[in-house]
């Protein structure tokens, strides 16, 4: 896996994030979802590396990135305080400007990171997630029995910590056995690290507090927002047909337009791991689109 990436870690301000660069050209950084660490990219990165230079990280309090100390209003865990970590860290390895894509909690950390720092982004793409002012003004009964992990992730602590230090791969392989399509997406050492993070308490920790965050600092944020600032590079967006993104709402295209002028993109035919899944389509939509 990666082969001819360099392994990094490098100081923040704000944490120590690890991750990989290969390839060369213009830059590109990619963002994991959960369950996952940048390992996700693990097909899509070496190939996309043949025009760019694509650098993949760890979010903050994922993976092997640095889990700093929390707050009682989570801030150091919101999508604003994750991203950063991600433009500091590009701007020390001498990026100024970079196309950014992310999947599902990666692709939150992208959006704001755009929203936030216009100039650093050129071009976004964001996969199975709509934004989460939008998530929470939409939750209904579906929602709750859907994504009931955002809940059980957001409870106070220590609660969904305990449960998760007692077994921490029945939450991971839930998620891995029940959220995609494609069963085998996942090879058994990349399958391994992904259990691996939650069994860690300071990572399981630091990852029940950016759900906190979203339901608090990242949404209060996002409201601030609407109506008042959209992202101003064009947007990508691809979404699993077959997953709860697709089965929530009509037309979630529709909601990214709200965010951003110049959006396009179309539902992937797999679950909701689109990258692992559907690594051909993927680099194919993000070859197309980086260009």
């Amino acid at each position: 896996m990666f082969d001819g990436f360099d392994v990094f870690d490098i100081e923040t301000p704000g944490a120590t994030i690890h991750g990989r660069r290969g390839g060369s050209g213009p830059p590109v950084l990619l963002l994991h979802g959960i369950p996952e660490t940048h390992l996700m990219w693990h097909k899509v990165a070496p190939r996309l590396a043949e025009k760019y230079t694509v650098v993949a990280t760890d979010l903050r309090g994922w993976g092997d990135s640095g889990t700093p100390p929390s707050t009682s209003d989570h801030e150091p865990y919101s999508m604003r305080a994750i991203a950063r970590d991600q433009i500091e860290m590009m701007r020390i390895l001498g990026y100024q400007q970079f196309r950014l894509v992310g999947h599902d909690r990666g692709a939150r950390c992208a959006y704001r990171l755009a929203l936030d720092e216009p100039d650093a982004v050129t071009r976004l793409a964001v996969m199975d997630v709509v934004p989460i002012g939008d998530v929470y003004n939409r939750a209904d009964r579906a929602f709750s029995l859907s994504y009931w992990v955002w809940s059980f992730l957001a409870a106070p602590a220590p609660v969904p910590e305990q449960f998760i230090k007692a077994a921490p791969s029945v939450l991971v392989d839930f998620m891995l056995d029940t959220w995609p399509e494609v069963k085998d997406a996942f090879p058994p050492e990349v399958r391994a690290a992904y259990v691996k993070q939650f069994s860690d308490p300071a990572t399981a920790h630091a990852i029940c507090e950016e759900f906190r965050a979203a339901a608090t600092v990242d949404y209060q944020q996002d409201e601030a927002d609407r109506g008042n600032r959209k992202i101003a590079c064009p947007v990508l967006f691809l979404w699993s047909q077959r997953g709860q993104v697709a089965k929530l709402y009509d037309d979630p295209m529709a909601i990214w337009r709200e965010w951003a002028d110049d959006v396009r993109g179309e539902p992937v035919p797999v679950g909701h791991f689109i990258p692992e899944e559907a690594p051909d389509e993927t680099t194919r939509q993000l070859l197309t689109f980086l260009s």
